[in-house]
């Protein structure tokens, strides 16, 4: 008994010295293991109460937009921006907005909350949304340069057709005609031969003269390209 005990006594003093060495090594490793579970628990929690109490200001929102409620839209956006501006609601619900200032004669007010979407969202494809938004009310004030330099930024392949067409009638009010027929002959060239939004583009290059000499008839469109202007109403 007394040889176990000599070894069990040899064994608590290697330990004791392989914690002093250690002990604080360890402990902290523990401790960063257990802050690092408890903060990505944390902030699983907060995303989740944010995105909740957001989807409550947007659902007031779209509520107050399909009633024409201007004032309570704008007041739901104010507070949507300001408190919980990173979620994937904030820039929703500035598309909304926008157009609802636009319809109320607002032209500031839409470009302001479209700005804000094109300047802080991070989702590329409500940017180039709002961008074509931005450039359909810069064409209504007649200010086509800006227009066509809205326009002019980076879209996805998906957008190229619509992009074209906006192009198209921004080219067309200014009275660069033969510019307009090729913007035009290029969205046709991008849409979905099928779709509606494509009889429509073809309806104003015809207006303007049809295809420009020599360039033959527009290319089939590829499948799958969007088929409706996201421009606001009038």
């Amino acid at each position: 008994m007394a040889v176990y005990d000599l070894e069990e006594q040899d064994q608590l003093e290697d330990l004791r010295a392989w914690w002093k060495q250690w002990g604080n090594t360890v402990a902290g490793i523990v401790i960063a293991v257990c802050v690092g579970v408890i903060g990505v628990q944390g902030w699983r929690w907060w995303t989740q109460h944010q995105a909740e109490q957001a989807s409550v200001l947007y659902s007031a929102l779209t509520t107050a937009a399909r009633a024409n409620d201007t004032a309570r839209a704008k007041d739901a956006m104010a507070q949507l921006a300001d408190k919980y501006g990173g979620t994937a609601y904030a820039p929703r619900g500035a598309l909304i907005v926008a157009a609802l200032l636009f319809d109320a004669g607002d032209k500031a007010g839409a470009k302001a909350q479209l700005a804000s979407v094109i300047d802080r969202d991070t989702e590329d494809e409500l940017k180039q949304i709002a961008r074509l938004r931005l450039a359909a009310i810069l064409l209504d004030d007649k200010l086509y340069d800006e227009a066509l330099r809205t326009l002019d930024a980076r879209h996805d392949a998906t957008f190229d057709g619509i992009y074209a067409d906006a192009r198209g009638d921004v080219l067309a009010a200014a009275g660069r005609a033969d510019e307009a027929r090729a913007s035009y002959q290029r969205a046709l060239a991008q849409l979905d031969a099928k779709s509606q939004y494509r009889n429509y583009v073809q309806i104003k290059l015809d207006t303007l003269g049809g295809p420009i000499a020599g360039t033959g008839p527009a290319a089939a469109a590829p499948q799958g390209a969007p088929v409706a202007p996201p421009v606001p109403s009038k």
